[in-house]
């Protein structure tokens, strides 16, 4: 009897210790009461049932993200909120009601939600069904994963041909300046990456493939999360290669990597063999890995 009741108490004392490590693991989550607004000039006074209803609105919809283990309810970012929750709601006409909600990534100032919704009627049935619905939409954006900022370095220009003495420099350089701009542009519209300025941040000697991952360091010290260098590898005047590194900043760690293999074109042709391999390795790799997760 005595060795069940340590047992017992073993169990007991590790799911407490389970459940505090879950609870200071959680993301904190802030939320004001929402707004009420009645525009819709109906002659009866509902001021009283819709501050009721406000009040069991905003006691749903935090009671449903606080039953997710994934999150605590805090009062503010002095308290350690990662997220803050706003809204406000409007009565337009009898049946017609708005609902505006933003969830604001309070540590990186962005705006990760921002939707107007429209729910009919101003019953407690229409109130419950707009609150589900509201609480699945911030649920979902609560679960959106922080965009990753990521310092996108210039292309470089490794030419293999005999001729390459002859190439216009100027004309290289405008072709890799574009090459850049189209990466950074299509890394950045997926609104999986935060792209970094790199200003002046990668000015050293030589190229930066040569310089063993220095960009990593370059990288963090620039606030980025991660670093890519790319290169266009001239094998002829119709022949090149394509390769880029992905580098965690904070270790140099080789996260993403890709090469083209040869391919057929001048060096017009460069930047969309460059946006192509990168939208496979990085963007559209990454959103596969996303929705497994799921």
């Amino acid at each position: 009897m005595h060795c069940f009741r340590l047992i017992l108490s073993a169990f007991f004392l590790f799911g407490l210790a389970s459940s505090r490590a879950d609870a200071e693991a959680a993301i904190g989550v802030a939320m004001d009461d929402f707004s009420y607004t009645d525009t819709s000039d109906e002659p009866a006074n509902q001021t009283a049932a819709h501050e009721r209803r406000l009040s069991a609105f905003m006691a749903a919809l935090r009671r449903d993200i606080g039953m997710d283990r994934r999150y605590r309810l805090v009062r503010s970012a002095e308290d350690g909120a990662a997220f803050k929750v706003v809204g406000g709601i409007q009565k337009t006409s009898t049946l017609v009601q708005w609902a505006k909600v933003a969830v604001i990534d309070v540590g990186a100032k962005r705006i990760v939600m921002d939707k107007l919704y429209t729910f009919r009627g101003d019953n407690d049935e229409s109130w419950e069904r707009a609150e589900i619905f509201v609480s699945r939409e911030v649920m979902a954006a609560l679960a959106t994963p922080a965009p990753v900022a990521l310092a996108v370095f210039d292309f470089e220009l490794e030419d293999m041909t005999a001729a390459s003495a002859t190439v216009s420099a100027a004309s290289d350089a405008s072709y890799l300046a574009e090459v850049s701009a189209a990466v950074r542009e299509a890394l950045g519209q997926s609104g999986r990456y935060r792209i970094v300025d790199v200003g002046g941040g990668a000015a050293r000697a030589g190229a930066l493939r040569d310089c063993g991952g220095c960009e990593a360091a370059i990288a963090q010290k620039l606030g980025a999360d991660q670093s890519l260098i790319g290169v266009v590898r001239r094998v002829s005047r119709t022949e090149y290669t394509l390769g880029f590194q992905v580098r965690d900043a904070r270790t140099g760690a080789v996260v993403a990597r890709g090469d083209s293999g040869l391919r057929l074109g001048a060096d017009y042709s460069w930047k969309r063999g460059a946006v192509r391999l990168v939208s496979d390795r990085v963007i559209e790799s990454q959103q596969a890995t996303d929705a497994a997760r799921k």
